[in-house]
């Protein structure tokens, strides 16, 4: 798929959708809004939201796993509420809460070895939310042995 590059350091965005490539991780790594139907090249789907989002039945959303164990707490989603002035803490808190629990990152980056991981998320901001702090952590995690 030909893609063009974004604003964004680490990502493209394809012809007629929101998704975002990372690349450099074992398989590509696609950052995509769940609301948007799934393509082919997505790979394994895994929403990294810990609420189901609204109005999307699980026919719909295709999953390949929820992994609600990676997703922010309840404590920092509410803290961060997607206010840009606290984009940076909050990068920083869900960095510190992923590192707490290395079995769902181990789950993640098995997926990513294999081939396309397509994180999902329900955030409006496609740009600042956890699946674009996790698909930077995925990525180094896949180039450690």
């Amino acid at each position: 798929m030909n893609h063009a590059t974004s604003s964004h350091p680490h990502s493209a965005t394809p012809p007629g959708g929101t998704a975002h490539r990372v690349e450099g991780a074992a398989g590509p790594i696609f950052l995509r809004r769940v609301y948007e139907d799934p393509t082919p090249e997505d790979g394994a789907r895994v929403l990294v939201d810990r609420l189901w989002p609204r109005g999307v039945s699980k026919e719909r959303a295709h999953l390949t796993l929820w992994l609600k164990d990676i997703a922010p707490s309840t404590e920092l989603r509410e803290w961060f509420g997607h206010d840009p002035a606290r984009w940076e803490g909050f990068q920083q808190r869900y960095k510190a809460e992923v590192a707490q629990n290395p079995d769902a990152m181990a789950q993640l980056v098995a997926l990513a070895r294999k081939g396309p991981v397509t994180l999902l998320f329900g955030a409006r901001n496609t740009t600042e939310n956890e699946a674009v702090v996790l698909a930077q952590l995925l990525q180094a995690a896949c180039h450690t042995p």
